[in-house]
C-alpha cells in the first residue's frame, strides 16, 4: 500500500506540473511541417504534367477550400461542381492519397502505441501480434470471393483482427501472458493467416483482382481516393479519440498488473477494452492501405525517445509523427525508381525490419517461456 501511495503521489505531481512540454510542441509542429511538405511535393507528380507552383497553387485555391459543395461530394459523394483541370487534378486524383496516408499513419501508430502499453512489451505492434494478417486475410477474403462486402472492409478488419489476437491471447495464456510468449504467439497466427491469404489466390480468377490483391498485401496508397477517406475517417476519429482518452489508463498499465490494481483498475477490462481500440486503429489503416509492416512498432519508439514515456505525450506525438513519416515514406516510395511506383509498404518493412532486430538485441530482458 506505500507503494501504491507513492506512485500515486507521483502521479498526482506529474498532474500538477503538467504534461504539455516544449519539447513535444516543438515536436508536433515540426511533424506537421514536414507532413504539409511532403504532401505538396506527392501532390506535384503525376501523368498529368504540372510545374510545383500551378500544383500548390491549386492545393490552396480559394475556389475549392471554401467551397461547401466542393467539401460534399469529397467526403460525402455528391455531384462535383465545376472546377478548373489543375483543380480536379490536385484535388480528386493526387491529394486523397495524401490524407489516406495522414488517417493510415495515425491509426497505425495510435495502434501500436496502445499495445505496447497493454502487453507491456516495446516490441508489440499490429505486425507482430499477429491482429495484421488476420485483418489482412479478412480484407482480402473479401476483395476475392465477397467482393459484394466492400464497403463494409473497416468492419470486416476489424472482426479479422479480433480474432487473430483473440487466438493469440489465448495461445500466450498460461495463467496470465509474458512478453515472449505474446511476440511467439503472435508470430505463429502471423504466419498462419499470411499462409491463408496465399491459399485465397487460388480462388481469384480476375487478373486485375490478383494485381489489386498483391498491391494490398505489400501495403500500397497507390489509387487510393476519396472513397478511401470517406470510409477510414470516422472510425479513425473514434479509435483515436478513444485512445488519447485513455492515456492515463496506458501510464497505470505500464506501472504493473499489481500497482494497477491496488490503484483501484479492474485490469483485464482496461486491458480487453484498449486492445478493441488498437484493432479497429490498426484495421482503418489496413482497410484502405493494406497491410504496412512494422510501422506500428517504429513510430511510438521515435515518439518515446523524443518526448518521453508519459503517454499522454507519447499517444499526441504518434497522432502527428505518423502522418509525418507515412507521407514521407510514400513520397521516397513514389519517387524512389522514378516511372515506377515501389508499395509504400517496401519501404516501411526495409526500415521496420532492421529497427525491430535493434530492439531485440537491446532488450535486457525478454521475458520467460
Amino acid at each position: 500500500m506505500a507503494e501504491a501511495a507513492s506512485v500515486s503521489g507521483h502521479a498526482t505531481t506529474g498532474q500538477r506540473d503538467g504534461w504539455v512540454t516544449g519539447t513535444l510542441v516543438v515536436f508536433c509542429l515540426a511533424s506537421t511541417v514536414v507532413t504539409i511538405v511532403a504532401g505538396l511535393i506527392q501532390v506535384s507528380f503525376g501523368e498529368y504534367s504540372m510545374t510545383f507552383f500551378e500544383a500548390w497553387k491549386a492545393v490552396f485555391n480559394p475556389a475549392v477550400i471554401f467551397d461547401l459543395n466542393a467539401w460534399a461530394s469529397f467526403l460525402f459523394g455528391t455531384e462535383r461542381p465545376d472546377m478548373s483541370t489543375d483543380s480536379i487534378v490536385v484535388w480528386d486524383l493526387r491529394l486523397p492519397r495524401v490524407f489516406v496516408g495522414i488517417i493510415t499513419g495515425a491509426t497505425l501508430a495510435v495502434s501500436g502505441a496502445v499495445f505496447q502499453a497493454v502487453t507491456r512489451n516495446e516490441l508489440a505492434s499490429p505486425f507482430i501480434l499477429g491482429v495484421s494478417s488476420g485483418a489482412g486475410f479478412a480484407v482480402l477474403a473479401t476483395l476475392v470471393v465477397f467482393s459484394g462486402l466492400a464497403p463494409f472492409l473497416p468492419l470486416i478488419a476489424a472482426l479479422g483482427g479480433t480474432l487473430a489476437f483473440g487466438i493469440v491471447y489465448v495461445i500466450a495464456w498460461k495463467g496470465g501472458t509474458s512478453p515472449v510468449r505474446l511476440v511467439l504467439a503472435g508470430v505463429i497466427v502471423n504466419m498462419v493467416f499470411q499462409s491463408l491469404q496465399q491459399g485465397l489466390f487460388f480462388f481469384a480468377d480476375d487478373l486485375g483482382v490478383v494485381q489489386t490483391a498483391i498491391a494490398w498485401i505489400t501495403g500500397s496508397l497507390t489509387g487510393t481516393g476519396w472513397e478511401e477517406v470517406r470510409i477510414a475517417v470516422l472510425p479513425a476519429v473514434i479509435a483515436i479519440g478513444i485512445a488519447l482518452a485513455g492515456a492515463r489508463q496506458l501510464n497505470v498499465l505500464m506501472l504493473g498488473e499489481n500497482t494497477a490494481r491496488s490503484l483501484g483498475m479492474r485490469v483485464e477490462r482496461v486491458r480487453f477494452f484498449l486492445s478493441g481500440v488498437a484493432i479497429l486503429a490498426a484495421s482503418v489503416a489496413i482497410a484502405v492501405a493494406g497491410v504496412v509492416s512494422f510501422f506500428g512498432l517504429v513510430v511510438p519508439h521515435i515518439v518515446r525517445n523524443t518526448v518521453g514515456g508519459d503517454y499522454r505525450r507519447l499517444m499526441v506525438g504518434c497522432v502527428f509523427a505518423g502522418p509525418a513519416l507515412m507521407v514521407t515514406a510514400d513520397v521516397g516510395a513514389r519517387l524512389a525508381l522514378g516511372g515506377t511506383q515501389m508499395p509504400v509498404g517496401v519501404v516501411t518493412g526495409l526500415i521496420g525490419g532492421p529497427y525491430f532486430l535493434f530492439l531485440m538485441r537491446k532488450q535486457q530482458s525478454m521475458g520467460e517461456l
